[in-house]
């Protein structure tokens, strides 16, 4: 790679560290603009056919894909919080047992089943601190009315900042070492543990 082409590479990069660095991205009616690039963030975990309820559809399989920027994921190696501008992005893909070579297990397929994203912005976000979102077609989405029971289960249940770092392993490692563990999960956790089986 001769001077030139490694000049217009580190800006390439330079670029595209500053457009995530920027944070999110608001319309002119506070809509949230999906990150098109979210899949080049870090990826903090998968699960499949989590739900928080008893009652869900035992025919229908889903994966749950979490990611978070570059930025905020360092920020909170560093010091056990999120910093301001943090956006979590959910991705939720179909799952199949049947299909290619699978015997067994469940796999994700490409059936795209939309976007949840949690993005902190104390300023913006005056009441909560943070903003849920949810997109099906990649467009702008409006916030998530503060009524929603997904704000007062986060802030009832989540272990870090009212986000479900206890589902992310390698934060949840993070927040116990840097003692950030909010009070009322901890609390929670000592009632509800039980041995892994």
């Amino acid at each position: 790679m001769n001077a030139g082409s490694r000049l217009l590479a580190i800006a390439s990069i330079l670029a595209s560290a500053a457009a995530t660095a920027a944070g999110p991205v608001f319309t002119a009616d506070g809509r949230l603009q999906p990150p098109a690039d979210y899949r080049e963030w870090i990826f903090l975990s998968s699960s499949l056919d989590m739900s928080y309820r008893s009652s869900a559809d035992p025919d229908m399989h889903m994966f749950s894909n979490i990611f978070v920027q570059p930025e905020a994921y360092r920020a909170f190696v560093a010091d056990g919080t999120w910093p301001e501008g943090t956006v979590l992005v959910m991705e939720m893909r179909g799952a199949r047992n049947a299909g290619s070579i699978n015997k067994r297990g469940r796999f994700q397929t490409t059936e795209d089943m939309g976007l949840e994203l949690h993005v902190k912005d104390s300023t913006r976000f005056k009441d909560e601190g943070w903003g849920f979102f949810a997109s099906d077609d990649g467009k702008p989405a409006p916030r998530i009315p503060v009524q929603a029971e997904c704000y007062s289960c986060h802030r009832a249940h989540g272990a870090v900042d009212t986000t479900f770092a206890q589902f992310y392993p390698t934060m949840l490692k993070v927040a116990e070492e840097k003692k950030t563990l909010a009070p009322a999960f901890v609390k929670e956790n000592e009632v509800t543990a039980e041995p892994v089986k």
